[in-house]
């Protein structure tokens, strides 16, 4: 396998964090993402969408992160990383529509402003940032994890970049136990490895 790679690129850390945890490698290839190498031809053939990362395994070439996910969990993994009954797949759906939605506009892009100095709106991507951290503390304040009771799975993963990542952004998470001790069961996991930043 090969992972086309950014190391401060939060979609790309939970890749490597995966593929980490459930004990597999992957070729790391840094993508030139200042020289825009994501936005040429030969980018676009693997990724039409121009974004960080993609796998290629075997014939296959993978863009976004949580579609690379769902891919390893069930092609790589032990299937409690992504259960096969429909109850299972549902609520790990769910949140990874969240990770893709609410937290890509909320801690993410809050992020891409503090540290990168992407022009979006500060105002609003912090509000959105709040009502996120809000929202995963008052589930995380029920639930070990977010999709299943005693086990994590591929949307903790999803989720985690971002969130631990929030301070970067201006969010600070010192208001936040639940979502503190889960950021904390999470780089207890065996397999875990940091990213810059974490």
């Amino acid at each position: 396998m090969k992972l086309h790679d950014l190391d401060l690129s939060g979609n790309a850390y939970k890749v490597r964090l995966f593929l980490s945890l459930i004990g597999r490698e992957a070729t790391l290839r840094p993508v030139d993402f200042l020289n825009r190498e994501h936005k040429t031809q030969a980018f676009l053939r693997m990724n039409p969408r121009g974004q960080i990362p993609v796998l290629e395994d075997g014939e296959l070439q993978l863009g976004d992160s949580h579609a690379i996910l769902v891919y390893l969990a069930r092609r790589h993994a032990d299937p409690v990383w992504y259960p096969l009954d429909p109850v299972s797949q549902g609520r790990i759906a769910y949140w990874l529509s969240y990770s893709a939605n609410e937290v890509q506009n909320g801690p993410a892009s809050a992020r891409l402003i503090a540290r990168f100095d992407v022009p979006l709106d500060r105002e609003q991507t912090h509000q959105r940032g709040l009502e996120v951290l809000r929202l995963v503390e008052r589930h995380l304040a029920e639930h070990r994890w977010l999709a299943q009771g005693e086990q994590p799975s591929i949307a903790d993963v999803a989720l985690y970049p971002y969130l631990a990542l929030a301070p970067e952004g201006g969010l600070a998470l010192d208001h936040y136990p639940a979502l503190n001790a889960w950021i904390a069961r999470i780089r207890a996991l065996p397999g875990y490895i940091p990213m810059p930043g974490l």
